[in-house]
């Protein structure tokens, strides 16, 4: 949709606000989830675990430099369940931040994660992002 613009230099700015009801995805007890995201797959980040809740507040600022030129746009989020032996995924979202770069629009939002079928609400995470260009000296 956006392909035609380039990002300019920055950082992007992504704060991983909370959580709301989380698909149960524990037989016992709640969830004890984290995020993990990225724009390009080989350079992922994540948050920490919170323990035993289905409405977590993670408040965790995390950046991406964007290089003047790239054509990236997406955010890509995942919300996983860490268990004992390994983690199950509760849902995800994909998020478009172009308006953010390109009209230094911050945005403080929630966006609904779906899961492996999309039909179903998992719950909702919500994100502040924001961009701060580059110094053009």
């Amino acid at each position: 949709m956006f392909s035609h613009h380039k990002n300019p230099e920055g950082i992007l700015h992504v704060t991983i606000v909370e959580a709301r009801k989380l698909k149960e995805e524990d037989l016992i007890g709640k969830n004890d989830p984290y995020v993990e995201f990225w724009i390009d797959s080989k350079y992922k980040q994540r948050t920490k675990e919170l323990s035993n809740t289905n409405n977590p507040v993670f408040n965790q600022t995390f950046t991406f430099p964007l290089t003047q030129g790239s054509r990236d746009y997406k955010l890509h989020f995942q919300v996983y369940d860490k268990d004992v032996v390994g983690s199950d995924k509760i849902g995800d979202v994909t998020v478009d931040f172009a308006d953010i770069v390109q009209q230094n629009r911050p945005v403080d939002d929630w966006y609904k994660l779906t899961g492996k079928t999309g039909l179903r609400s998992h719950g909702e995470l919500r994100l502040a992002i924001s961009f701060v260009p580059q110094q053009q000296y």
